[in-house]
């Protein structure tokens, strides 16, 4: 990414960090990531022009470190990555044990992936802590099916009883979790789809039918598919994250709350990552 749009992106993020006010706020991640794709689509436009002698730019793969093994929570951060990466053209395979995550794009599409990650990331563990704190989602009550001792008149095989029980904190961390990061790529898809509905506007070069622009997103598309299916080594499908105990309505909720609220963090993030989150 060039120093022209580095310079950009750290003073949106420097902005986003002194505001209290949550449209501001959300004004500013709708313009990092429109900055972030109008930077990709110029590059996809300078590599269409440049000739065979030039140093052309192509597709790379990166390991992201997520965090350490057995860490919880790992794969509601992947999810977050996975949302952030689809919104910056970057295609994902995961490790086994979700703490790493080898991203497949141009380098200027990671760096602006991992610029959101690192800051995201963080957002999410503070908010999600901070409602697991608040007990909220005590108030709710899962049921299920409970085994117990002893038989019943009329009743063969193993004994069970219908039980209400209060949503388990980890229910309520996992269920937030989720829906933020959903909410973050929903706020990031769109953001992406006004930034190329805005370069292909400006785009003159086209008479009639598809832009240059459209023409140059649609091939870089599929030299980025093509460089997945070259270089990719995944076998199955990642599980994603799962609340085995249940489903909170409350902490989903108030997870995706702090989704449409979240903001950047300091610039920092941007053009270096941040250590690995362990929580």
């Amino acid at each position: 990414m060039s120093d022209k749009y580095l310079t950009r992106i750290a003073g949106l993020l420097r902005k986003a960090e002194t505001t209290d006010n949550e449209h501001e706020a959300d004004a500013y991640l709708q313009a990092a990531q429109r900055l972030a794709t109008l930077s990709s689509v110029d590059l996809a436009m300078a590599r269409a022009h440049s000739t065979a002698k030039e140093k052309r730019a192509v597709p790379a793969q990166r390991t992201i470190t997520i965090g350490e093994q057995g860490r919880r929570g790992l794969r509601t951060f992947v999810q977050l990555f996975l949302e952030i990466g689809r919104a910056n053209s970057v295609t994902c395979d995961i490790a086994r044990d979700s703490t790493r995550v080898y991203a497949y794009g141009f380098d200027n599409d990671i760096d602006a992936a991992e610029a959101l990650y690192s800051s995201l990331v963080v957002q999410m563990v503070r908010a999600s802590d901070e409602y697991i704190k608040s007990k909220r989602y005590a108030q709710e009550t899962i049921g299920r099916w409970v085994r117990v001792d002893g038989p019943r008149p009329g009743w063969r095989g193993p004994s069970q009883e219908w039980q209400e029980r209060p949503v388990h904190a980890t229910t309520a961390r996992v269920n937030f979790q989720q829906s933020f990061a959903a909410r973050i790529g929903a706020r990031l898809r769109q953001a992406r789809q006004q930034a190329q509905q805005q370069a292909v506007e400006a785009d003159t070069s086209a008479a009639s039918g598809a832009t240059g622009v459209e023409i140059v997103l649609r091939a870089k598309e599929v030299e980025l598919q093509d460089h997945y299916k070259a270089n990719s080594t995944a076998r199955g499908s990642w599980r994603g994250s799962s609340a085995n105990a249940g489903y909170s309505e409350l902490a989903s909720r108030a997870g995706d709350r702090a989704g449409r609220t979240a903001r950047l963090g300091g610039e920092q993030a941007i053009g270096g990552s941040r250590p690995a989150i362990n929580g």
